[in-house]
């Protein structure tokens, strides 16, 4: 009997395709190539193959490298990378020791969320030079919490996200939605992530309330980042049982600087005071004290304050609240270092002469007593009308913090000088006025003596060649910096590529070229955007952008781990310790590193939400705006004079149809070749507002 008449079955043919599979594991077939090889026909089992061969990728027995194409799984083929969904739908997944992301079609995504450990399949064939692949396998789901409006059926419920990276709605079977209301906001936990064909089912979490309500859209911010809203009752209670008498016998530990002239300069609404500096002259030099909250003497290593701390890692600082690292009792009142009251410090001490060289250093336990309290823009009145408390002190120490900048600069640091978005809130959280607020010479005061503590308590350790924590920044990538430029060029502007000294010589002439310019803070974001993540590591490369070999953070203990962390360490070798304490401490950088990310995801959140709520009654209204950013469904604009940002949707602009032009920075009108590019100049009219999406939809005049 011929080949062509056997009879045909699922089986034979099955393990016909996986024996021609397996000979040729490298090469790919189509259902047509399969049946020609076997020696059946075609078109009398091309519906059965292709029904296998789907079976066949449902079982990740083999995978879809094109359309129609089909391989053998083999491992070698396969790589592991965090995926991160954009607005659109479709995915990039970044693998390690690949310099470019690895594009994922919308088509391959089921049941997945940025920030996911996956599995995929590199394309042999790719499109203009861009990296594809597709979805094999999800290995961890890192987030499982989610917030969603309700729509309710007769026997259960669906959670649909207000995030348009998560595409996909949750099921919430009928036993969870007993005290649910129909477009409620709630937050939910994915309990089955489903497969190809099902919704993750999930279980009720919380009830938050109605979309709109201010602190229904807080407390969504803080769940969707899966970020906690209070302290256990537990943890409270032990903080508030923490002694906050000083003993004699702790003094006599410390060195003594209560008698010295020490004061505090923060923002206006602060709390949480960790650092003070202090000031004493001396026959050739200026004694200068940079004095941190010793939170490492209150929190003991491993209670349940401290595991909590090291947990959240850092403080949450959102529009209209602070989500403190530690319970308000420490960060506000025992830590806190307040005027007029006696404060335990961990201190860097420096003998300084009044051309900013550096005589001595000292690095130790302290107690202070702060003799004033400063906001910055009480400390700048007297720096610039040179009257008023501590004139004196004020100007030496603006005089030294100038010095040390200027040497900073000259070694190739980077001058990034962005104007942070505030608000002015009225007693129910709703904003009244949006401004910037820019660095000013008492704020650069404080920020070169913090600089100097975290530089000289890193040097001083790592010259020991002991296992420390580390800020370290890596140099940016010479591809994102030729982008760059090749952006800058449209404004004509452009910077040096050839080495780090150069670019950040031109990079800070660019900065100082555009100030006071309409495009300054877009071209200053986007300049941010080339430069590398700063993260926490105990194998130490450098702070690129700060210009220097040693970096650490020992200053802000109340609200960063990290800073615990550092101050541990340094008590620890100043105590004669040789090998250091902690196991898996890069783990826990690691940690601290992420949770930054998550901390700032969350406060940018708050500013978009805020943003929206101030523009909320101003619909109708027409306003100047400049392009800030350019997506293939949209162009994003700049509100001038409040920061805030909108969308034009591609489909939107009259007159044409434009196309997305990403090397050029621009959406292309396809008949008229009519181009808008960042940093154009728009008239744009507020269309509508979606608090629950945080989202300004604008349309072109």
């Amino acid at each position: 009997m011929s080949r062509k008449k056997r009879t045909i079955t699922k089986k034979t043919l099955t393990t016909e395709i996986l024996t021609v599979f397996r000979r040729q594991p490298k090469k790919s077939f189509n259902y047509k190539q399969l049946a020609k090889i076997i020696g059946f026909n075609k078109d009398e089992v091309g519906k059965l193959i292709n029904n296998i061969l789907f079976e066949l990728l449902e079982q990740e027995k083999i995978l879809e490298v094109s359309r129609g194409k089909y391989r053998f799984k083999i491992i070698r083929n396969l790589l592991d990378g965090i995926i991160d969904i954009n607005s659109s739908g479709n995915a990039y997944v970044m693998v390690d020791g690949f310099d470019q992301d690895i594009f994922i079609n919308k088509k391959y995504i089921k049941n997945v969320v940025s920030g996911d450990l996956v599995n995929i399949a590199l394309h042999s064939k790719f499109k203009k030079n861009k990296l594809e692949g597709e979805l094999i396998e999800v290995i961890e789901h890192r987030t499982r919490q989610f917030v969603g409006i309700v729509e309710l059926s007769k026997h259960c419920a669906f959670v649909i996200s207000t995030n348009p990276k998560i595409p996909f709605d949750i099921y919430l079977p009928n036993s969870e939605c007993k005290n649910i209301k129909e477009g409620q906001k709630v937050v939910c936990e994915v309990t089955d992530w489903g497969n190809s064909k099902n919704n993750p089912t999930g279980k009720l979490i919380d009830i938050l309330g109605y979309p709109g309500e201010h602190n229904v859209e807080i407390h969504s911010i803080l769940a969707e980042f899966n970020l906690p809203i209070k302290f256990d009752l537990s943890i409270e209670e032990l903080a508030k049982k923490i002694p906050t008498k000083i003993s004699y016998e702790e003094v006599k530990k410390r060195r003594d600087f209560r008698n010295t002239t020490t004061f505090t300069i923060d923002p206006e609404d602060a709390k949480d005071f960790d650092d003070a500096l202090s000031i004493k002259k001396t026959d050739n030099y200026w004694e200068i004290g940079i004095h941190i909250a010793d939170v490492s003497h209150y929190i003991k290593e491993n209670d349940l304050i401290d595991l909590e701390a090291k947990e959240r890692a850092t403080s949450v600082y959102l529009v209209d609240r602070v989500i403190p690292m530690l319970p308000e009792v420490l960060s506000n009142k025992l830590c806190s270092l307040r005027p007029k009251e006696e404060k335990l410090c961990f201190s860097a001490v420096f003998n300084i002469d009044e051309n900013g060289k550096i005589l001595n250093e000292w690095f130790g336990k302290t107690i202070i007593n702060s003799n004033h309290r400063f906001t910055y823009q009480e400390a700048q009145n007297i720096i610039i009308n040179k009257e008023g408390l501590f004139t004196k002190e004020l100007e030496i120490l603006n005089k030294i913090s100038q010095i040390l900048r200027s040497k900073r600069m000259k070694s190739g640091a980077f001058s990034f000088e962005r104007s942070e978005t505030k608000f002015k809130l009225d007693k129910e959280g709703n904003p009244i006025t949006i401004y910037y607020k820019k660095s000013e010479e008492a704020h650069k005061l404080i920020e070169e003596f913090m600089l100097l503590a975290n530089r000289k308590v890193a040097e001083f350790i790592a010259k020991q060649n002991k296992i420390f924590v580390y800020r370290i920044h890596d140099s940016p990538d010479p591809e994102k910096l030729e982008t760059f430029n090749i952006f800058l060029k449209t404004f004509g502007y452009s910077i040096q590529t050839e080495n780090k000294k150069s670019i950040a010589s031109s990079m800070n002439s660019l900065l100082k070229d555009i100030q006071e310019r309409s495009e300054s803070n877009m071209i200053e974001t986007l300049a941010i955007r080339t430069m590398a993540k700063a993260t926490y590591s105990i194998d130490n490369i450098g702070h690129y952008g700060l210009a220097f070999d040693y970096y650490s953070h020992f200053t802000s203990p109340i609200r960063r781990y990290p800073d615990v962390l550092v101050h541990r360490l340094l008590h620890f070798y100043l105590e004669k310790g040789i090998h250091s304490p902690y196991k898996n401490l890069e783990n826990q950088c690691k940690h601290c590193s992420e949770k930054e990310i998550i901390a700032s995801k969350a406060e940018r959140a708050s500013i978009k939400y805020m943003q929206a709520k101030y523009m909320s009654d101003k619909i109708g209204e027409i306003f100047n705006g400049v392009i800030s950013s350019i997506t293939d469904f949209g162009i994003f604009v700049e509100v001038q004079n409040t920061g805030c940002e909108g969308l034009i949707k591609l489909r939107d602009i009259p007159g044409d149809f434009y196309v997305f032009k990403e090397k050029e920075f621009c959406v292309e009108g396809f008949q008229t070749k009519k181009r808008f590019y960042i940093g154009t100049k728009l008239k744009v009219k507020i269309r509508k507002v979606s608090l629950e999406k945080k989202e300004i939809d604008m349309v072109l005049l």
